[in-house]
């Protein structure tokens, strides 16, 4: 009993002086030897802080400045040793802490992402386990705003595990959660995406929640899409479930727009009163508009066309008209009418005073 002690504590005396030589190493060359690899890939300039190696075998790397695109505070994984003997990286609990990506669209409509260089066929490489954890995201898209126009995406946060149970399946569970913010800083929005995906079986489970978006911090791409006055203020609330089985994706929303805000129009300096936009028949009587809609598109090709998507909305914009009771349609009908024959009479008054003039 004793002989085998000596013996497992001579194992274990030798792993630990391996682990801390290993450990030295580490520390001293293979910053240097990451950052080159890394540039001759990426063609960037490339700075690291450290890495680190801890029991029971997780790498650790502080500080990784990757050109103007990135900066990461922190990177831990634990890769299995045993799969390199196969050809295989096997990494679990890939951990990224406090990532700032600097996301650009140019004026030609390119994005700054790195190209990666590689010579050979690339190793294999499996995660059992990703996880970020407070990201950030700063957009700068100069094609549709040749100043810049900018959007943050801030306390980023994403996991991605395999289910543990059946054990054979293939299912993957995902959370995502972020908070929109513009350039000033100030928050917008919130986002919640979680579920799970089996991407082989194509198959999904998942619910979109979507919180409190001011909405016209995005008119730089949707246009007239939402209104043909501008919009001061609308906040969006919006609950989507995406299920899919064999490939057939359903997506059902429940979508809720309110604080509803137009931007004066130049005719209402002269007194004049037209109608916002035909949305305002479909609103109900606190100016919300809430719209129920299904879309059914294919999971690893979810083509959805603004075309489609303006169909969709306007069949359910179409079942608030026959929500509503027929007085309340009655009175916003006559409004509409009695803005239009205010109007006529501003115009007549206008053009009858230019030729009394005259």
């Amino acid at each position: 009993m004793q002989k085998k002690f000596k013996i497992l504590f001579l194992i274990f005396a030798v792993f630990l002086a391996i682990f801390v030589v290993a450990s030295i190493l580490v520390a001293v060359y293979a910053p240097k030897i990451v950052e080159d690899q890394i540039q001759q890939n990426l063609k960037v300039k490339v700075s690291l802080s450290k890495i680190s190696l801890t029991l029971p075998f997780t790498i650790t790397l502080e500080k990784l400045e990757i050109g103007d695109f990135a900066s990461i505070k922190r990177i831990s994984f634990s890769p299995n040793l045993i799969s390199l003997l196969f050809g295989k990286i096997v990494i679990h609990g890939l951990n990224i802490t406090e990532p700032v990506i600097n996301l650009v669209r140019s004026s030609d409509g390119l994005l700054n992402l790195p190209v990666l260089e590689q010579k050979g066929s690339p190793l294999a490489i499996y995660l059992t386990s990703f996880k970020v954890q407070g990201g950030k995201i700063i957009f700068t898209d100069r094609k549709v705003n040749a100043a810049g126009y900018q959007i943050i995406v801030e306390k980023l946060d994403v996991s991605v595990a395999k289910v543990s149970l059946p054990i054979l399946s293939l299912a993957t569970n995902f959370s995502l959660s972020a908070q929109l913010a513009t350039f000033a800083g100030k928050p917008f929005g919130n986002i919640i995406f979680s579920g799970w995906l089996d991407y082989l079986a194509r198959d999904m489970d998942a619910k979109l929640t979507v919180k409190d978006m001011d909405i016209t911090n995005f008119s730089s791409y949707y246009g007239n899409f939402i209104s043909n006055k501008k919009l001061l203020s609308a906040k969006l609330d919006l609950s989507s479930t995406f299920k899919a089985k064999n490939n057939t994706l359903n997506i059902m929303t429940d979508l809720n727009l309110s604080q509803l805000v137009y931007e004066a129009a130049e005719e209402q300096q002269l007194g004049l009163d037209l109608m916002k936009n035909a949305l305002d028949l479909f609103t109900d009587t606190l100016g919300d508009l809430h719209l129920v809609f299904n879309i059914d598109t294919k999971l690893d090709n979810p083509a959805i066309s603004q075309d489609k998507l303006k169909s969709v909305i306007l069949k359910a914009a179409t079942k608030n008209l026959r929500n509503q009771s027929p007085e309340q349609l009655v009175d916003k009908v006559s409004k509409i009418i009695d803005k239009y024959k205010d109007y006529g009479k501003e115009l007549k008054g206008l053009f009858s005073n230019g030729r009394d003039k005259n």
